[in-house]
């Protein structure tokens, strides 16, 4: 786990209240509770990693911190900008201390550009400096990111898929942000071109002091990354803590399970798993009560009526499980 560093209130960088994202399904009145209820905090110069199995509301959490969706309901306050308030003016000048550094390499960077232009676009947008100022940001940035300036004339389809992240990542550096959305950025990429760009991510975020987001179904990825970790299941976030306590003292089921999954690379050792029982619930119409009771091992009656809150359980350890000890139970749902 990396160094975290003193959270108080003063340092809090977002917060998340009660947020909810529902998607409308074509042709009904249903909607897809893709995020439902949230709360958080993410601290200045942190990193927060997210996880969870895919399709459990990882990616919309981070659209909705920059607005790229807009939530259904609820609050988020960057800095002391709740952001949901924030018309289109407002919203661009705040998007200068706002990025994402997206999943795909390959999708994300237009192929009709060079890699001057995607980089500094930015900045055209932003209306910073002038053409040889650009150029010259551009070349800082390259470097950074451990490209040669002299790419700057070339287009994508030229470029590894790790070569490609960095130049997501430079164009993420150029507004000088203070946090950025990394969803799932090094998911498509080999493993050996993995901890490269993670060992990016931690030097510039020394360099900048920048605050992420790191959204990731790569559970030891995340363990190498993250100050804190919050676990996601069907739109709910079930457990938070700092890494290093989530990681050797789960408190929800789900997450006892997901890290059973993490391979262990000694042939000789060998890991307990928890299989889960069932498929995931679908968003549209999910369980009762605990949305995991459906494959939960320990699931009991109480389960099926009751919403579980996110409680703080031990100091910084908060989790949404009535089996836990010191929970006092939500009140039941009807």
């Amino acid at each position: 786990m990396v160094e975290g560093a003193v959270k108080t209130e003063k340092e809090k960088l977002v917060r998340v209240r009660n947020m909810v994202k529902h998607f409308p399904v074509e042709d009904s009145d249903d909607v897809v509770r893709a995020v439902d209820r949230i709360s958080f905090d993410i601290f200045a110069g942190e990193t927060l990693g997210l996880v969870g199995e895919s399709g459990c509301g990882k990616s919309t959490v981070g659209r909705c911190l920059l607005r790229l969706h807009e939530p259904t309901s609820g609050d988020v306050y960057f800095e002391k900008d709740n952001i949901v308030d924030l018309g289109n003016r407002e919203l661009q000048k705040l998007r200068r201390e706002m990025q994402i550094i997206f999943q795909d390499p390959y999708a994300s960077l237009n192929p009709r550009l060079n890699i001057l232009s995607i980089v500094s676009e930015p900045l055209k947008i932003h209306g910073i400096g002038d053409k040889t100022s650009r150029k010259e940001k551009v070349s800082e940035l390259l470097s950074k990111v451990g490209l040669d300036p002299k790419y700057m004339t070339r287009y994508p389809h030229e470029f590894s898929g790790g070569q490609r992240q960095r130049i997501g990542i430079a164009r993420a550096l150029a507004l000088n942000p203070k946090l950025i959305i990394a969803d799932e950025p090094v998911s498509a990429l080999d493993v050996s071109v993995q901890a490269q760009v993670v060992n990016l991510l931690q030097d510039l975020q020394k360099e900048f002091g920048l605050t992420y987001l790191f959204i990731s179904h790569g559970l030891s990825v995340v363990e190498h990354i993250s100050n804190r970790v919050a676990v996601m299941y069907l739109g709910k976030i079930v457990e938070i803590a700092d890494s290093e306590t989530l990681y050797k003292n789960p408190l929800h089921p789900y997450t006892e399970a997901l890290l059973s999954a993490i391979p262990i690379p000694d042939p000789k050792r060998k890991r307990e798993r928890i299989i889960l029982k069932g498929d995931v619930p679908t968003p549209i119409n999910p369980p009762s009560g605990c949305r995991f009771r459906t494959r939960c091992p320990i699931a009991i009656d109480e389960c099926s009526r009751i919403e579980p809150e996110l409680k703080e359980i031990n100091e910084g350890h908060f989790s949404a499980c009535i089996r836990n000890e010191n929970y006092e139970s939500s009140p039941v749902v009807e």
